[in-house]
């Protein structure tokens, strides 16, 4: 199964405070970039559990992937096989798009909907939000404004398809 992780755009970037725990409390809109940059996610079965990685580089060690560490905590909750998770990179990395924190989401989703886990959209965003800053964002995947570390959030109306989007 296999699945496209976009990326997103912060639209005004207020950062109120340092946590302790080394993030930062923001008030931000993120915007997701649905047709413009994405990755490409994909899951088999396998004999074992393990992540191949394509595209652009991504540095640091493998086993400390998001989608890794995403299956790991979910497996601790959840009966799942071994699987082969390809992820081709081209979000750009640490460039405030969002790109491992969309993986992560969408990894999730991916998971959920493969193995019928059911798991509820409240779950997905307590998974989620102990991946990273971003990443329960990607869950629900529509604007809004955050705040917090990233993790709180309001919907709201905003439609952007009328405006050019240059990265």
């Amino acid at each position: 199964m296999i699945c496209f992780p976009n990326a997103k755009i912060n639209i005004g970037l207020n950062i109120v405070k340092k946590r302790n725990d080394g993030y930062h409390d923001i008030e931000s809109v993120m915007y997701p970039l649905t047709d413009i940059a994405f990755d490409a996610l994909e899951i088999i079965e396998s004999k074992e559990t393990e992540i191949i990685l394509s595209g652009i580089d991504v540095p640091g060690n493998t086993q400390d992937n998001l989608c890794l560490k995403a299956y790991h905590l979910i497996s601790k909750d959840y009966t799942l096989p071994n699987i082969q998770i390809h992820l081709h990179k081209a979000v750009p990395i640490g460039a405030g798009l969002g790109g491992g924190s969309s993986d992560a989401a969408f990894f999730i989703q991916l998971l959920n909907k493969k193995f019928s886990l059911n798991i509820s959209w409240g779950e997905m965003h307590h998974y989620a939000k102990q991946l990273g800053s971003d990443c329960s964002f990607f869950v629900s995947n529509q604007p809004a404004f955050v705040k917090g570390k990233g993790d709180e959030f309001d919907f709201i109306k905003l439609n952007l398809s009328g405006y050019s989007i240059v990265l």
